[in-house]
């Protein structure tokens, strides 16, 4: 059944796909958060995995969160790992396995890039789209994953 929330069809889809977009990037960055848990070692071993612990809790959360977002403006949540592929903004590293300081730069790298396409989206959102509602969920996304870039960019200080 489409919803009826005062959002034309037109701006739904634009919406939609936009937050499609973001749940990739999510899934990615939960993935890469995880594979960085799952390998990390050295001197710091169970500082950083418990971090990035936190972190692709965090990132489980959101993407759930993106999803439901799409369900409510009557879209369907994209979710195999093609879909993710073919959809995100960020680079995988298959067989690659960095170290601390290169891991923590990546997740850092890849969290700018989600914040710099979340301006471009909140941006779509508000002015073409005319969806107040996806706004406001796309800044509270930005605002998180600003606060993860921090804690991540003191790390490499």
């Amino acid at each position: 059944m489409k919803p009826e929330i005062g959002i034309t069809e037109n701006h739904l889809q634009k919406s939609i796909k936009s937050l499609s977009t973001l749940l990739a990037d999510e899934m990615v960055l939960y993935i890469k958060t995880r594979k960085f848990h799952w390998n990390v070692s050295g001197a710091s071993f169970m500082e950083l995995h418990k971090l990035f612990q936190g972190q692709y809790a965090e990132l489980e959360e959101t993407a759930d969160a993106v999803a439901e977002r799409i369900s409510k403006l009557g879209g369907r949540a994209i979710g195999t790992i093609d879909e993710f592929i073919n959809l995100t903004r960020l680079e995988e590293a298959p067989d690659k396995y960095p170290s601390q300081k290169e891991m923590l730069k990546e997740l850092l790298d890849d969290y700018e890039t989600v914040i710099v396409e979340l301006r471009k989206d909140i941006e779509v959102s508000d002015d073409r789209a005319k969806d107040a509602g996806t706004t406001d969920f796309l800044t509270s996304i930005m605002k998180q994953h600003e606060t993860t870039a921090w804690v991540l960019r003191r790390y490499l200080s």
